[in-house]
């Protein structure tokens, strides 16, 4: 890298702390700064919701995965299948419920609909868990931009930590969403320039697929199930699973619903996800298709090969970068990393200070808080946790050989239990607070006996085991116990306003059976 390389990350940097100040202005209580005042728009939530799902470690770790990672290829596009699906029955069961109640943090519901001790102790495993995760992810970041900048990994931590956290508490929500939506043009930029540039050098697509083994390119492993047969990413794990793991992250998790409840209304939030279920899978491919094209030619080119450490195959895309791209875009492209890292960080911060603000500080320790008081603790609770997640990326590390696959571990270890909860809540009337909560903990210990006694069996099926032990405990001790008063508010029901949106459930499902034959073709062609 050189100075030009350096302005160009330096623009970037005063532009999003110049946007997020200007985002600031008329900020005057929580729901301003956590919800945006309910005012933004189905598009820029679609594209940030995706944006966040694109971030660094899965621009840097998904195509080192498809490309040179052992037992890696193109399976790892299955994880995309689900998600349509799951969009639906968002659309249709959760996102009513959370409208009507007004909630600002998700777990809200839970104390509306059983008691408050749920609500905390789902609000809780959150916390903890997304800090874990989110500090796994600043550390693995970290290290690659370190030795992309030649710079020692501590101020590379703490810097990018210390850009995220100013932009974060000025702009809240807004400044997440849009400067996602920025973070997202500039992502797909640099997807484009690194998958030409790759495909330059290879000479043509006649040459991309010679180098690697059928099983690198197979899409759907239909032979496996992954319950007990060792096959981490078979088709019926990644659907099944996948569409358990969806539900409860984009539904249930509230650095991902924070941004639905933040739109105009109940239409347009319901787009954004429809967006978001159209669009992720081509989103997906492409960066897929880069990691294709970039190990193609390291396959083809032993001196780029060579620059690859064997136990870094992450690393594949940033000496790329470094190594194939004039300096000026080399400098974009680590924006682009930047941007990928950022737009996860942030919306993770955020939504950690939300669920701290509204179930435990607004909750337990100063209720009658005014507007002003209120606002002032949000943001710093924003700094608390921008902190503390930073920290933690000093004492997590790596708890995996891949470090996407440890993030997606620890939270499918609590995703299928905390969908259950919600579940419970708004399908089953006869619920109670003793019965959901004996679901929880009975999902968890499931979950967790499957990871530590039955390694055989894919971490994905933990998303569909803990939900379903959970919901089968939670109804069975529930209908033991007296019957409760229900808030009808907190229940689904099928409104009129759904009957347009019929049709597009519709669509979505045949869409999902579309994305799946589509890749079914490609895989045989390629595979001849």
């Amino acid at each position: 890298m050189n100075y030009l390389d350096w302005i160009v990350i330096g623009i970037y940097i005063v532009f999003l702390i110049a946007l997020s100040t200007y985002l600031s202005r008329r900020q005057g209580n929580i729901e301003d700064y956590y919800l945006g005042g309910r005012t933004i728009s189905w598009w820029a939530i679609g594209v940030s919701t995706m944006a966040t799902q694109l971030g660094a470690i899965s621009f840097i770790s998904a195509p080192a995965f498809v490309a040179l990672k052992t037992g890696g290829g193109l399976k790892w596009l299955g994880f995309e299948f689900a998600v349509p699906v799951a969009m639906v029955f968002i659309m249709i069961f959760i996102l009513p419920v959370v409208y009507r109640t007004r909630v600002v943090s998700i777990y809200e519901y839970l104390e509306q609909r059983f008691d408050a001790s749920t609500r905390s102790i789902v609000s809780t495993i959150f916390q903890i868990s997304r800090a874990l995760a989110t500090g796994v992810g600043i550390y693995a970041i970290g290290i690659v931009l370190a030795a992309i900048l030649n710079v020692p990994l501590v101020p590379t931590i703490l810097f990018i930590g210390f850009v995220t956290i100013i932009y974060d508490v000025l702009g809240g929500i807004k400044a997440v969403i849009y400067t996602d939506v920025i973070q997202m043009f500039i992502l797909t930029l640099g997807i484009l320039i690194c998958g030409f540039t790759a495909y330059s050098l290879i000479g043509g697509w006649e040459n991309v697929l010679v180098g690697f083994e059928k099983e690198r390119l197979q899409i759907l492993n239909l032979g496996a199930h992954g319950f007990g047969d060792g096959e981490g990413y078979s088709f019926w794990a990644l659907v099944v699973g996948g569409f358990f793991l969806y539900v409860s992250y984009y539904g249930c998790d509230q650095s991902q619903i924070q941004r639905e409840m933040s739109a105009k209304n109940l239409d347009e939030a319901k787009r954004s996800l429809m967006l978001n279920g159209f669009a992720r899978f081509w989103l997906v491919a492409a960066y897929l298709s880069m990691g294709l094209l970039i190990g193609a030619f390291a396959l083809q080119n032993e001196s780029f090969m060579n620059l690859i450490p064997k136990d870094r195959v992450d690393y594949m895309v940033p000496i790329f970068i470094l190594n194939y791209l004039p300096h000026g875009l080399i400098g974009f492209i680590v924006v682009a990393l930047l941007a990928a890292f950022m737009s996860s960080l942030d919306s993770s911060i955020n939504s950690l200070s939300a669920a701290t603000m509204r179930d435990i500080y607004q909750r337990y320790i100063k209720p009658d808080g005014d507007d002003k008081h209120n606002f002032m603790m949000s943001r710093i609770l924003t700094i608390f946790w921008g902190v503390l997640c930073t920290g933690f990326a000093f004492l997590v590390g790596s708890i995996s050989d891949t470090v996407i696959e440890a993030i997606n571990k620890v939270g499918s270890l609590f995703y299928g239990p905390i969908l259950a909860a919600f579940v419970l809540g708004i399908l089953i009337k006869r619920t109670s607070a003793s019965g959901v909560k004996a679901g929880i903990i009975s999902g968890i210990a499931v979950n967790f006996i499957l990871w530590v006694g039955f390694p055989g069996v894919s971490w994905l099926w933990w998303n569909a085991t803990g939900s379903l032990s959970a919901i089968l405990v939670g109804y069975v001790w529930s209908y033991f116990s007296p019957a409760v008063k229900i808030v009808p508010a907190s229940l689904a029901y099928t409104a009129e306003s759904d009957t347009k949106w019929k049709w597009r459930y519709f669509f979505m499902i045949v869409y999902f059976f579309l994305i799946i034959i589509v890749s079914y073709i490609v895989e045989r062609i390629w595979l001849g």
